[in-house]
């Protein structure tokens, strides 16, 4: 129990870098999609820096910030005494169902990078501003989680990011307006 804070520590400071690496590179998908816009030869020459700075994201950061942070959430649940006893509550099934949702929403972020890096553009700057904001989501709902615990029946507070999810797509409707209008 001792080293059980460092592993806690370890795995938080991963999560962040996971989730810093998660918002950036989906803001650099923006910029990649806009650059196919542009004329010659910016063009050529935003889309290759932008392919050097997502692989340099993707594979230096995001990537290794989620094997550790898994593997240090994996040590404190598995080999400690806390954990054992958290896998009982229900707070953390739920928890563990935004963590499995954040690991699909990756897979999807990996799929999306691999289709930019081959120049192949499927998706629309609006898309991808909202694409951002699922990360945005599952991060509310496992902070809440996981300090709130037992504080508040979990499922309100699961309808509530729902609720929030809600709010966030009408303000970015809100903003596209904004942009449309000037």
């Amino acid at each position: 129990m001792e080293y059980y804070n460092y592993i806690k520590s370890l795995h938080l400071i991963f999560v962040i870098t996971w989730f810093a690496g998660l918002f950036y590179i989906v803001r650099l998908f923006v910029y990649q999609i806009e650059a196919a816009d542009k004329p010659s030869p910016e063009k050529e020459i935003l889309r290759k820096q932008y392919k050097i700075m997502t692989y340099r994201l993707w594979y230096i950061i995001t990537w290794p910030s989620a094997v550790l942070s898994s593997i240090f959430a994996y040590w404190m649940i598995f080999f400690t005494d806390l954990g054992q006893a958290w896998l009982q509550m229900p707070w953390m099934h739920v928890k563990l169902g935004f963590v499995f949702l954040l690991y699909l929403y990756h897979a999807k972020c990996q799929q999306i990078f691999n289709q930019l890096q081959n120049d192949d553009v499927k998706y629309s700057t609006n898309f991808m501003r909202l694409w951002n904001e699922g990360a945005t989501i599952i991060l509310f709902a496992v902070v809440f989680l996981v300090i709130l615990k037992n504080a508040i029946d979990w499922v309100y507070g699961v309808l509530g990011i729902f609720l929030f999810a809600i709010i966030i797509m009408l303000g970015f409707k809100f903003y596209k307006r904004l942009r449309e209008k000037s």
